[in-house]
Parts: structure tokens; sequence; C-alpha cells
């Protein structure tokens, strides 16, 4: 008998459907179907369920949940909102988001160490000055969080020749990266970095963990970017920073309201630069193959993948 997976989101109809055909054709023996077309019958019994940026009150339609897979690598809405869930929640874990992430790191870090902002600016003026160039190996990146995408990402940057150093909530050791964990751990780290990439999940202890105290730890003119949640920053702490010249440019590819209203001063300042999200999208065709690989493994064992601390939030 196939087994029925439901799939709930908030996607555009044409993502939905495109989600539902990768999956449904690496699913032989289970079908794959949008919430909204289920019955309360089917529903009822329903055990999986894969999810993309949910309604959270959504799930409390299927009371028989035993396992949630989300196609994100972020879970915190869910994590937030779902009072004591019955079931089991997974986050997606894919080596081609890892992969992903680590390109826009580079990117984004070599944009700020080959001082394009400053470049763009001379050039509205039309100005023409070449600013002094230091070589990667004088210029520390900061990495905040060595989970997956962390740890590659700062693993790229050794191999484009950055020095890097990491810190983590607990001790971590990883080849040719300086590891720190623990509050002494971050300030030691702050006070070094040059660019400071901000990877860390979205939980109660890095909530606004990016305010004035820990800006103006930073040395003046060190850079951010911002690839984890919006709300790990206070952006009215940086804006003031920005506009004492002591932070030198931030880029921001993630706000706690998405889109950023039009309104927001973060558009205009002329040391932010601003990405819609964009920084390591979700690659359908390798996600699809890892969730229906778990999905398929669940329904032939019962057996879960790895899932998150509820607590915790990661």
């Amino acid at each position: 008998m196939t087994q029925q997976c439901a799939f709930i989101s908030q996607l555009s109809n044409t993502e939905q459907q495109n989600w539902l055909d990768k999956l449904n054709a690496k699913l032989p023996n289970v079908r794959v179907m949008l919430a909204r077309e289920m019955s309360v019958a089917e529903k009822q019994q329903c055990k999986v369920a894969v999810v993309a940026n949910p309604k959270p009150e959504d799930l409390t339609e299927f009371p028989q949940l035993v396992w949630v897979q989300s196609l994100w690598a972020g879970v915190e809405r869910l994590v937030a909102e779902l009072d004591n869930p019955s079931f089991a929640l997974s986050r997606l874990v894919d080596p081609m988001l890892a992969t992903i992430m680590s390109e826009a790191v580079l990117a984004w870090t070599l944009y700020l160490h080959r001082e394009m902002p400053k470049y763009m600016a001379q050039q509205k003026l039309a100005k023409w000055q070449q600013l002094d160039y230091k070589c990667a190996g004088e210029r520390t990146i900061g990495i905040l969080g060595l989970g997956e995408l962390g740890k590659s990402s700062a693993q790229v940057l050794v191999k484009n020749g950055f020095t890097v150093s990491g810190w983590s909530n607990t001790a971590k050791v990883i080849d040719g990266i300086e590891c720190f964990f623990g509050r002494e751990g971050l300030e030691t780290l702050i006070s070094q970095a040059d660019i400071i990439v901000c990877l860390l999940p979205l939980t109660p202890d890095t909530r606004k963990l990016i305010n004035d105290d820990f800006l103006t730890k930073m040395k003046k003119g060190t850079s951010l970017i911002n690839f984890a949640r919006g709300a790990i920053i206070n952006h009215h702490d940086l804006v003031k920073q920005l506009n004492r010249c002591h932070v030198g440019h931030a880029v921001l590819d993630v706000f706690e309201h998405e889109p950023l209203d039009e309104s927001s001063v973060l558009w205009q300042h002329p040391n932010i630069t601003i990405l819609p999200h964009v920084s390591a999208p979700t690659h359908i065709e390798s996600a699809s193959k890892i969730v229906a690989q778990r999905i398929d493994n669940f329904v032939l064992t019962g057996e879960l993948p790895e899932c998150i601390d509820m607590v915790k939030g990661y």
C-alpha cells in the first residue's frame, strides 16, 4: 500500500509542483501530496511531512505526525512557535548547500577584501584613486558558527589564502583554523577579525547577539557579513556604529521581516550592501534526493534521521 507524505509550505504553486515532481519521481512507494489536497482522513493517518516555510499552525491538522523534514537549513520559526510538538523535526543538511554557502562567503569576503565598496563610492564621485593592497594572508576572517556551513566556508577561505578563525558554542578542532568557543573565545575572535561572517543559528542565545556591545569590541574598520538570520543583529546598533565609522561595511542578506521594507533606512546607507536572501538557496535536485532517501528509509525501517534538539533550536 502506497504511503502518503504531506507537503506543507507557503511557496508559489509552481515551486510546490516542482518539489512534488522531484520527490515523487524518487519515491515509487510513497506519494507526496499537497496538504491542501488531502482529505481529513488522509491527514489523520499521515505520519510524515515535508515542509518549506510553513505556517506552524498548519501542522496541527496532522495529529499522527511522527517526523517533519524541512527543506531549509533553518527551522527556528517552527521551534519558536510550536508548543511541545509530538513529532521529531529535522533540518536539511546537504553538502551542496555547504558548497553554495562557501561560494557566497568567499565572493563577498573578496568583495570587502578588495575594497569594492570604496571603489564604487569613488566611481560615483568620478574619483581615480588606487587604494593600498593587502594580501589575503594579512586579512583575518572570523566565522561565527562552525556547523557544516561554517566549517565548509572557513576551509574555502583558508584555501584562498586568508587567515581564518572560527567560533562555536562548544569546542571544535578544524585543521588550519584557530577555533574559539564560549564567551571569552567570542571576545577574542571579535577583537582580532578584519571581517566577521555570521553563520549562526537563531536561538535565544544568539538573538541580537551582534549589538552595540559586540560591535564596539570589534577593531575599528572591521566589516560584517550576515548570511545567518536577521534577528541575530540589532540593526539600530549596527547603523549607529556604521555612522561612527567604527564598522567599515556590512553585507546583509537576511532580515527579520522579508522582503525588507522599502522604507527601511538600511537600503540607502552608503556602507551597507543589501542582498535579497540569496547566499545559499536550496538546490532542488540535490535536496530532493536527500529528502527522498530519508523518507524511503523511514518507511522501510521506521528509523528517523538526525533531528534537532527542540530546546537548543539546532
